[in-house]
């Protein structure tokens, strides 16, 4: 069997990730973690099977943490070999080379990928949640899907869990399995959920086919948690109107429904920011940046943007601020290159596929407009590189431009600062990214606001030294106190609280966020 790493920028160190001893603080219960994306997958290559690593934020922080404890992770088995390797349970050890924990594989067909994922998931739930209602596109069959997959994953999740074990689903593909769940399990068994993207104002939300099962399944948790406090009010205020029988306390974040009680929290997601930033003082990294600028002819100052090929990220209003940058500042002409590492998603749904054409049109007006033979003002390309190789660009960036309409958190913006090892890079970010709400010394804007952005790109490019360094010394003191690690550390210490009783639903003394 072989190895190989696929599919992301960022990889995993279980000794860089945590110190803690998770499986002394979780005590006698287990942790069974439900995710859509499995952390490993294994294909064929050639006649071997190799194991790809999907190395994500999420794996990145929970890996090293199902390590130590000897969970169980349940996820869609995506890979063309997984059936190979698992036994007669669908499960398989993980990591590959040195097990630490159980995999449990669910099986998914195409119908099934087809309605569940890239149908209600991603055509329903995730254009409601990021605002974007003339994306949505629901089909009866998309629901009956969305329901069953749940179903089958919470038959999963009861075969490996028992009393007085935590299970923490991930994000919205499984808004309906806490509710399932709870019908199912022993009432000392601790429901929770991270959701990883926005939850939407009332006002949005009440355009969500099948609104009020969505709520009432998420409330099947003990602990639901957002990334910032306006997701966590949002959906207090969407509880109010979608349900008569809820009470709801805003103060201290609980809802009490149908017999049940969940305590509604935030904690912000961070980064690996040691990691990253060992990787930027690499020579590895050095070396990817040698040949990055010969054999791209980069100018002396570099923009970057790295993004998801995705409708929310707002990269054609990004190209716009940058044309109307090089119209007002013919000066910079040749000086500047914009590098778009982009990664191509879901081009099967028609309005990523839609956004990705526009994109790749904005590049091209942008470049026949100011190109010239020695130099190309935007660089595009979407090729996998290695976590180094990542932190390398953003080390070398001179300014970073995040500019989602809308985000859960974003995590470039962390890993942009993490990587800023010398304090001379500057952040432009969306006031609509949840990272908004914690990095202050950001130049934040408004994405569709072409002009307010177009001033904060030549500020940047005009700011003192002095001014930059403070700022970015700010930036990476906030991401270091909010790291991957905390964010971890966070919402398994109330999921704790929870069951042990140190703390309860009704209680103001458990965390919401910060160190608890």
């Amino acid at each position: 069997m072989t190895n190989s790493k696929a599919g992301s920028d960022t990889d995993s160190d279980p000794e860089a990730t945590t110190s803690t001893d998770w499986a002394n603080a979780i005590g006698d219960g287990g942790l069974v973690v439900v995710s859509n994306r499995q952390p490993y997958s294994h294909t064929y290559d050639g006649d071997d099977i190799a194991v790809e690593v999907h190395a994500g934020g999420l794996t990145a922080g929970l890996d090293p943490v199902m390590q130590a404890v000897g969970g169980t992770w349940i996820a869609w088995g995506d890979g063309d070999a997984d059936r190979e390797v698992v036994d007669e349970n669908d499960c398989v050890p993980a990591p590959p080379d040195d097990p630490g924990y159980t995999l449990r594989r669910v099986w998914l067909d195409d119908d099934e990928v087809d309605d569940y994922y890239y149908g209600f998931s991603n055509q329903v739930l995730w254009p409601i949640c990021h605002s974007a209602l003339t994306n949505v596109t629901e089909w009866e069959r998309y629901w009956e899907q969305y329901q069953s997959v749940n179903e089958r994953f919470v038959d999963a999740v009861a075969d490996h869990a028992d009393p007085g074990d935590i299970v923490w689903f991930q994000d919205y593909h499984f808004a309906l399995a806490p509710a399932i769940a709870r019908e199912r399990l022993d009432d000392d068994t601790v429901l929770m959920q991270f959701w990883h993207i926005p939850w939407p104002a009332w006002d949005t939300f009440r355009g969500c086919p099948h609104g009020e099962a969505i709520v009432e399944g998420v409330l099947g948790n003990d602990l639901l948690v957002f990334h910032v406090p306006r997701y966590r009010e949002n959906f207090l205020h969407c509880v109010e109107r979608v349900l008569d029988d809820a009470t709801v306390d805003h103060e201290t974040g609980t809802v009490r429904y149908d017999g049940g009680t969940t305590q509604v929290t935030e904690f912000p997601m961070g980064v690996e920011v040691d990691k990253i930033a060992r990787r930027a003082r690499s020579e590895e990294a050095d070396e990817f940046w040698a040949d990055f600028t010969e054999k791209y002819r980069v100018a002396d100052t570099v923009a970057l943007g790295v993004d998801r090929l995705d409708y929310s990220k707002g990269i054609p209003e990004r190209l716009r601020a940058l044309e109307q940058f090089w119209e007002r500042n013919p000066e910079w002409r040749g000086k500047l290159t914009y590098v778009e590492k982009g990664s191509e998603t879901r081009s099967r749904i028609d309005s990523y596929q839609q956004v990705q054409d526009q994109i790749e049109a904005g590049v091209e007006r942008v470049n026949d407009r100011f190109g010239t033979d020695d130099w190309t003002p935007v660089l595009s390309f979407d090729e996998y590189i290695s976590p180094t190789a990542l932190a390398s660009l953003y080390s070398h960036s001179d300014l970073a431009l995040v500019s989602p309409i809308r985000d859960g958190m974003n995590l470039v913006a962390q890993e942009y600062v993490a990587a800023q090892v010398d304090d001379d890079g500057v952040l432009i970010l969306s006031d609509q990214a949840g990272a908004g709400s914690i990095l202050d010394a950001a130049l934040l804007v408004t994405p569709q606001n072409t002009g307010a952005f177009t001033d904060a790109i030549e500020r940047a490019l005009t700011m003192r030294g002095a001014e930059r360094r403070a700022r970015m010394q700010r930036l990476r003191e906030q991401v270091s106190e909010n790291d991957l690690a905390t964010w971890t550390g966070l919402n398994l210490r109330a999921a704790m609280a929870l069951r042990d009783g140190d703390g309860s639903a009704t209680e103001p003394g458990l965390p919401t966020g910060g160190q608890p």
